[in-house]
């Protein structure tokens, strides 16, 4: 079965790391349950890019006291969750972009993807998800990421809007 790909994220056929930018709920997903997103991050063809207000973010969301009894069951700190998922984050350090969403943790994201050169920012935010894209890089699920991951192709770019001639 195909995967399905919005209309400005068609994946081609090239074998190659994912750089990725999740989201902080992608990444808490991801990191206290099983699916998509925890099967991203587990992946080897995914490399995550993250900048310091991103992981101040998902710090703070992991001490937040409705994760505590689940963390508690499993064991875990939520201090060793994030060290985990920041030691493999390639940290960059974005410029602010003008106002994009609605969401300004949302802008933080897009400014984090646009350093990195991201391949795509992965969301399940339906801010962020129906952007589509930002400067040309696809703005998807994690269910699509993975598609594309295990599939072994990469996302294109969509392409550029011609600009009008006066």
């Amino acid at each position: 079965m195909t995967p399905k790909y919005g209309p400005k994220s068609t994946p081609t056929a090239v074998k190659s790391m994912q750089r990725l930018v999740a989201d902080t709920n992608t990444i808490i997903s991801g990191l206290l349950w099983s699916g998509a997103p925890r099967q991203i991050i587990n992946s080897t063809h995914a490399m995550f890019f993250s900048s310091p207000a991103l992981l101040e973010e998902l710090a703070g969301v992991l001490r937040r006291a409705k994760f505590a009894h689940l963390l508690s069951t499993r064991n875990v700190r939520p201090n060793e969750l994030f060290d985990s998922f920041a030691k493999q984050c390639h940290l960059v350090y974005p410029h602010p972009i003008a106002p994009t969403c609605r969401d300004p943790d949302d802008d933080a994201v897009l400014a984090c993807a646009l350093t990195a050169g991201a391949d795509c920012i992965v969301s399940g935010d339906k801010d962020l998800l129906v952007l589509g894209h930002y400067q040309r890089i696809p703005i998807v699920t994690a269910a699509q990421a993975l598609a594309a991951i295990n599939s072994g192709l990469q996302y294109a770019a969509p392409p550029r809007q011609p600009t009008a001639r006066r």
